[in-house]
């Protein structure tokens, strides 16, 4: 996939997109699984349950794994790829997104619970032309807000969180929505034709920072990031990186990558714009 950072060609096939919006308000859900079969079957339970928004969900596995459900059990179509090699983040929604049939596009990790259907709010958000991505309110297993809505990272701000060893909400959360410089890609959705309009997540983040580098592309054309509160789900999360040597190497390779190729965000960030 190409990726094109000039600022007016951007902007130009942003507003092309806009233009001719489709008009499907069904929602394809790309989720992808590392070994968390058990999650997802969960994740899936959830949509069938309380999500009365027209959906199809693309599950990637992968690497093998034993499915312990049956995908016609489903209230909605469940299209399953198996990759016969293991890829990315990025590659793996990528992928996802060229099969879809939805007007919009989720990407949703499996470890996110819902408990009611947060789509009706959330795509009334993204009726403002000016937001290319909006995220629900996301709450840990015990209720409290998470770190989901953040400001772009800088160096020194990555120092602060190391030496103070605890997540901080950067983004106070109420009731209105807000529009912070990035969120977190457990939980994101977008009108499929602005993912098109961005040629999706850059694939040479491997894991880690591709959402942060999505926002950016968005902020840098020009379109705003979203947070409504009046949608939410619950995020049970694995931080993988702060227990395992290899996904920490990857933490720390993308957030260089990122500093090296985003220094306007990197200086936005440090004088508190947003």
């Amino acid at each position: 996939m190409r990726y094109e950072y000039g600022e007016a060609r951007l902007k130009d096939e942003l507003e092309l997109a806009s233009g001719v919006r489709a008009n499907s308000a069904r929602i394809s859900i790309s989720v992808v699984s590392h070994g968390h079969i058990g999650l997802v079957a969960s994740l899936l339970a959830d949509i069938s349950t309380h999500v009365r928004t027209p959906v199809e969900v693309i599950l990637t596995l992968n690497f093998p794994e034993v499915i312990p459900f049956r995908p016609e059990s489903f209230s909605f179509p469940l299209h399953i790829v198996e990759n016969t090699l293991p890829k990315g983040f990025a590659a793996n929604h990528n992928a996802a997104f060229l099969t879809r049939r939805g007007g919009f596009f989720c990407v949703l990790n499996p470890d996110i619970r819902i408990e009611q259907d947060p789509f009706p709010e959330l795509l009334n958000c993204l009726q403002d032309r000016s937001v290319g991505v909006v995220a629900p309110l996301i709450r840990n297993p015990a209720g409290a807000i998470e770190d989901s809505a953040r400001r772009f990272p800088t160096p020194l701000s990555i120092l602060r969180k190391a030496l103070l060893r605890r997540l901080e909400v950067e983004y106070p959360i109420e009731r209105e929505t807000i529009y912070p410089d990035w969120v977190a890609g457990m939980f994101m959705v977008f009108p499929s034709d602005v993912f098109a309009a961005l040629h999706g997540f850059d694939e040479h983040y491997f894991l880690y920072y591709e959402d942060v580098d999505l926002c950016a592309r968005l902020a840098f054309a020009g379109k705003r990031v979203a947070v409504c509160p009046a949608a939410s789900a619950v995020h049970a999360a694995q931080r993988e990186s702060r227990r395992n040597p290899r996904y920490l190497r990857w933490h720390l390779s993308s957030m260089l990558r990122f500093f090296l190729r985003h220094p306007a965000a990197v200086r936005r960030s440090r004088s508190g714009s947003g």
